[in-house]
Formats: structure tokens, C-alpha cells, sequence
């Protein structure tokens, strides 16, 4: 049986006091997995990652991280718990180098940040090739590469990502989806917001579907890919959950 490396229970969060986005939204991430997050637009989606990495203000319910309760976390504290997290945009900075753009997230890190850098390089050659450009000449692709490279670079095991597909190319779009899946190769777990549904679905292990801020249907990935409901859910013509 797989563990769970974040367990979410009953979670209400939202941006304004006694205005909450989500409703009782519980969710598990299990090791080394992808997650991913799906639901019509304003279904709560990028607010339970936000929630989760300290953005958005959470006013009941826990969040779990290796049975320790991180609930409230600031977002400046989520490296010493291992967990980054990916914007959906502004997630790099435009006007450094990439070099700069990695030495900047490394710059309080313990460790040889020439070393790491090095082993990122190896790991995304494309940044290597370029990496005494500024990020903001990199395609939308590249850019969204750079991004996980600086999410990688203090080593967590949780990546938290936000709709990583936004605005790309079908085949770029792809290709950020399947690095995603290889990092679970590595011992990192993913947790994911998706519009790209047939594409996530296909490389995700489960899936959590939301719809007015709460959790409206869940199972494995490769399931509900075949089923029908999920689309009438994704595009809110129909509810499973009736309030």
C-alpha cells in the first residue's frame, strides 16, 4: 500500500474573511505520484495549491505533511518542510540570466551552489545551453523547464504546480506533462492544477475533481479518463455532489 505523504481534511480556505473559496475540500497525495486537480473554472482549483503553500488563508480543517499538522504555513517557510511550489505565471524572473535565476533561489542554501547547479544543468540540458540568457527570451516551454529547475533546487518532496500547460503548445504543453511524471521517478511527489484534462489524466496516478469549491468526485486517473461524468463535471453541466 502506497503512503501518503500529504493528507488534506475538511479544509475551508479563501482570499477574504467569511468569504471562503473552498468548502470542506479533502485531499491525499501519496509518494512519489502525481495528483492532479481538475474542475470548471473558479472551482476552488489554484486556491487549494495557493492554500496549501501558505498564499491563501485557511480558516479551518489541517493539512497534513508527513502526520505533522503545516496548516497556516508562510510561504517563505515551505522549503524547511520541502515543499515548492510553480505559479502559473511570473514563476521565473525575466530580466536575470538563467544562471542568476537558480543562484537567486540557491542563495541560502546549504548547499555548494556551483555543485547544484551543475546537477541541474545535467538534468535540463536545455538550460545549460542557455543559461547565460535572460529567462525572459526563453519559449513559454523552456521557461516552464526553468521553473521546475528552480523548484528543484533545495530538493523537495512535494512540487506543488499550477496549471503548468497555460498558454503552451500542444507539444510543449506535453512535454512540461511528462518531466512532471519523471520527477516521481526521482522520489519527488506531485500535486497538479490542470486544465489539460485528457493529457493529465493520462500521466497522473489520481485525480480529485472540484466543483464550487468542493470535492465533487475522486478515483485513479486512468478510471475516470473513461468516464463519462467527467466531462459534464468539467464543463459544470453537471453536479455529483448536490448541495
Amino acid at each position: 500500500m502506497t503512503e501518503d505523504i500529504l493528507e488534506i481534511e475538511r479544509l475551508t480556505a479563501g482570499y477574504v474573511r467569511g468569504l471562503p473559496i473552498l468548502k470542506d475540500v479533502s485531499l491525499k497525495l501519496a509518494r512519489e505520484s502525481v495528483t492532479v486537480i481538475i474542475g470548471p473554472n473558479g472551482a476552488g482549483k489554484s486556491t487549494l495549491i495557493k492554500a496549501i503553500a501558505g498564499i491563501v488563508r485557511v480558516t479551518s480543517g489541517t493539512i497534513m505533511l508527513r502526520g505533522k499538522d503545516i496548516s497556516g504555513i508562510l510561504p517563505h517557510e515551505m522549503a524547511k518542510h520541502s515543499i515548492a511550489y510553480v505559479p502559473q505565471s511570473d514563476n521565473v524572473f525575466r530580466t536575470l540570466s538563467i544562471i542568476k535565476n537558480l543562484e537567486l533561489v540557491l542563495k541560502n542554501s546549504r548547499e555548494s551552489t556551483s555543485q547544484r547547479i551543475e546537477e541541474l544543468f545535467s538534468q535540463f540540458p536545455i538550460i545549460r545551453e542557455k543559461q547565460k540568457e535572460k529567462a525572459g527570451s526563453l519559449s513559454g516551454g523552456q521557461r516552464q523547464i526553468l521553473a521546475v529547475a528552480m523548484a528543484l533546487c533545495n530538493r523537495p518532496e512535494i512540487i506543488l504546480m499550477d496549471e503548468p500547460s497555460a498558454g503552451l503548445s500542444p507539444k510543449a504543453a506535453q512535454g512540461v506533462l511528462e518531466f512532471a511524471r519523471a520527477l516521481t521517478r526521482e522520489g519527488v511527489s506531485i500535486l497538479l492544477v490542470e486544465q489539460n484534462v485528457n493529457q493529465a489524466l493520462r500521466l497522473s496516478d489520481y485525480c480529485y475533481i472540484l466543483a464550487e469549491g468542493k470535492n465533487q468526485l475522486d478515483g485513479m486517473a486512468s478510471e475516470l479518463l473513461e468516464d463519462p461524468i467527467v466531462g459534464q463535471i468539467y464543463l459544470g453541466g453537471k453536479r455529483v455532489v448536490e448541495t
